[in-house]
């Protein structure tokens, strides 16, 4: 069970104004607002203040992207690298065709805002980087990926597609999400079955 108290309430809020603003135009009181949470319980919850909230959104970013990957795998009858990244791709096709180009990952947001101020934050987003990468190199080693191979072609997914959404971002335009799905989903594909 997802826990809905007032702190999970206000990371999780945190995270949706960092992917929206950027760390830097998230205010605490803004996270208070959006998750109706009592203005108190920011000392309370977070005595580390805006540091401590945006490495534990950034957090939450990353258990929400390695989360997706199984979810993404256990929805399909045949899984493959390619259907994956299609799918990893496709949620943000979704989003952007539905609510619009206003908001990215959390986890791209903060380490492009606080790279070179809070080494806190660059760790958390790293970590977050980290975790994901390793669910999804864990799934295609499952889908017949040797080992040796799966880390390296889970950054390339990640970072492809976090590129891909930034210039979707940019153009207010699916073209570079369905363009990488295209273009990488062969190469992905080709990795099932290579000797390890």
């Amino acid at each position: 069970m997802v826990d809905r108290g007032p702190r999970a309430r206000m990371v999780f809020s945190a995270a949706q104004l960092i992917r929206r603003d950027g760390v830097t135009a998230t205010g605490m009181r803004d996270v208070v607002l959006h998750a109706e949470a009592p203005r108190g319980s920011l000392q309370h919850y977070f005595p580390g203040g805006k540091e401590q909230l945006v490495n534990e959104a950034v957090q939450w970013g990353g258990w929400y992207a390695s989360n997706r990957i199984g979810r993404f795998v256990a929805g399909m009858s045949r899984p493959s690298p390619r259907k994956l990244f299609a799918a990893m791709a496709g949620q943000w096709i979704e989003e952007f065709r539905t609510i619009g180009f206003h908001s990215g990952c959390p986890v791209a947001a903060a380490t492009i805002d606080c790279a070179h101020s809070a080494d806190s934050t660059r760790d958390a987003a790293a970590a977050a980087f980290a975790s994901w990468r390793v669910a999804t190199a864990g799934a295609l080693t499952d889908m017949g990926v040797a080992a040796r191979k799966a880390n390296s072609l889970a950054t390339l997914m990640i970072s492809t597609l976090e590129g891909a959404v930034l210039m979707a971002r940019a153009e207010q335009n699916v073209r570079a999400l369905t363009v990488a799905v295209r273009e990488l989903g062969p190469l992905l594909d080709g990795y099932v079955g290579e000797a390890g």
